[in-house]
């Protein structure tokens, strides 16, 4: 049977931002794109994520007293680097989807950056990968080995 590993599974055409990429632009690009999460990237090398919770979160409340051209002037500003995660778990490339799904469960988080061994992004992982994989064993389509 042949070992599951991460590169045959992951997503490896990538949305990114950049540190200074805007978070409108941000929130723009994963709406478009029908994402949850973005690695944000610096000479191709992950330095952090921003979800779309991260996002939210970066919004304002609605019992607010700031008008709305306040409002959005202040979220003009706001680069993905403000409201990013920076401590980023990822994973390599030639890691098994049994290590990606137990790193994942253990630090309660929906995706990893999958890295070369260079630390390069080249792909990312989700839960969404974790479940096809299922699916496809399931189906007997993949054998799964320990």
């Amino acid at each position: 049977m042949k070992h599951l590993l991460v590169k045959d599974w992951m997503t490896k055409v990538v949305v990114t931002a950049s540190p200074d990429t805007r978070m409108l632009d941000a929130h723009k690009l994963m709406r478009e794109n029908k994402i949850r999460r973005m690695p944000v990237c610096k000479n191709d090398k992950v330095i952090g994520i921003v979800t779309k919770s991260d996002v939210r979160q970066a919004q304002p409340s609605e019992a607010t007293t700031l008008n709305v051209w306040e409002i959005n002037y202040l979220l003009a500003k706001l680069e993905v680097k403000d409201i990013m995660t920076r401590d980023v778990t990822t994973i390599k490339d030639d890691a098994t989807i049994k290590d990606a799904a137990t790193l994942m469960y253990q630090k309660r988080i929906g995706a990893l950056p999958v890295v070369d061994a260079d630390d390069k992004l080249v792909g990312i992982i989700t839960e969404s990968d974790i479940f096809r994989i299922l699916i496809a064993w399931f189906n007997e389509e993949v054998g799964l080995t320990r």
